[in-house]
């Protein structure tokens, strides 16, 4: 089946990508720093293709398991991260983030199947609406994540006055700080989009819905715990380590509700 095709070409080239961007960021290669660009610009086309091609084969866009969510969170970083790049013109950090979504790429290819016909409720438009907002929001959760990974090590490479390839490479600690945030407001903005979206279409997909869901109390958690930090840095002036720390508590607590609690505990976000 052709699908099964894109299964195994998409980690290739995730590989390559990440590879091509860690021969720029270590090696300071010239002919990775032309192709990293290309690249990822191929990889996006290939992945998005492979997306349409799974939505006409099963007759539903893929969204319905954990490892059909992780591709397209997958492809959501990437095309993110592409924006950022195209918009920042720093194309130094791919590398940390890129990497993310080639373990989330490979994956889906290694554990995705075909799934069976989907209830007429899953098509629906504020489903569609939902859980789109939702990936794009943990996209933009990952990146935090990632730039607050980032400023750690160079934050810690400084104080250790040990000026290697980090420190020469990677954008400033102000910069790495304000690409965070930036990515903290979005995921914020998005989840708070999924949450009313999901909670008007939870009513009409599910008689007597549990609001105390394993699922949707991680994603509230995450989304307060955003909406906390935002607070605490425009009001009360928090900046540096504090937000990078709580940026990445809210990756991991993400990671967590999209794995371990949506495959042995959540009820309702289970669709096959």
């Amino acid at each position: 089946m052709v699908i099964n095709v894109f299964n195994c070409l998409l980690p290739v080239f995730y590989f390559a990508l990440v590879w091509t961007y860690g021969k720029a960021f270590f090696a300071d290669k010239l002919w990775a720093k032309r192709a990293k660009t290309p690249i990822l610009i191929g990889t996006i086309l290939l992945h998005i293709l492979s997306l349409i091609v799974r939505t006409i084969l099963f007759r539903h866009p893929p969204v319905t398991t954990i490892f059909e969510i992780f591709t397209v969170l997958a492809c959501s970083i990437t095309v993110t991260y592409y924006v950022i790049e195209l918009r920042s013109k720093h194309k130094e950090t791919g590398y940390f983030i890129l990497n993310i979504a080639f373990f989330f790429q490979l994956a889906s290819s290694i554990f995705i199947k075909g799934t069976p016909e989907v209830r007429e409720i899953l098509r629906s438009p504020l489903f569609g609406a939902h859980v789109s907002s939702a990936l794009i929001g943990y996209a933009a959760i990952t990146i935090a994540g990632a730039y607050g990974l980032m400023y750690l090590m160079l934050y810690h490479e400084l104080k250790a006055t040990q000026f290697g390839v980090i420190y020469k490479k990677l954008p400033t600690l102000e910069t790495l700080e304000r690409m965070t945030f930036t990515a903290v407001k979005l995921a914020f903005l998005l989840l708070s989009i999924a949450i009313l979206f999901g909670f008007i279409w939870l009513h009409r997909a599910i008689d007597n819905p549990n609001y105390f869901d394993p699922k949707l109390v991680g994603t509230i958690i995450v989304w307060a715990m955003y909406g906390f930090l935002i607070i605490a840095k425009t009001r009360y002036g928090w900046n540096g380590r504090k937000v990078m720390i709580l940026s990445i508590i809210g990756f991991v607590i993400s990671i967590f509700s999209m794995t371990i609690i949506n495959i042995f505990f959540s009820g309702f976000h289970k669709f096959y």
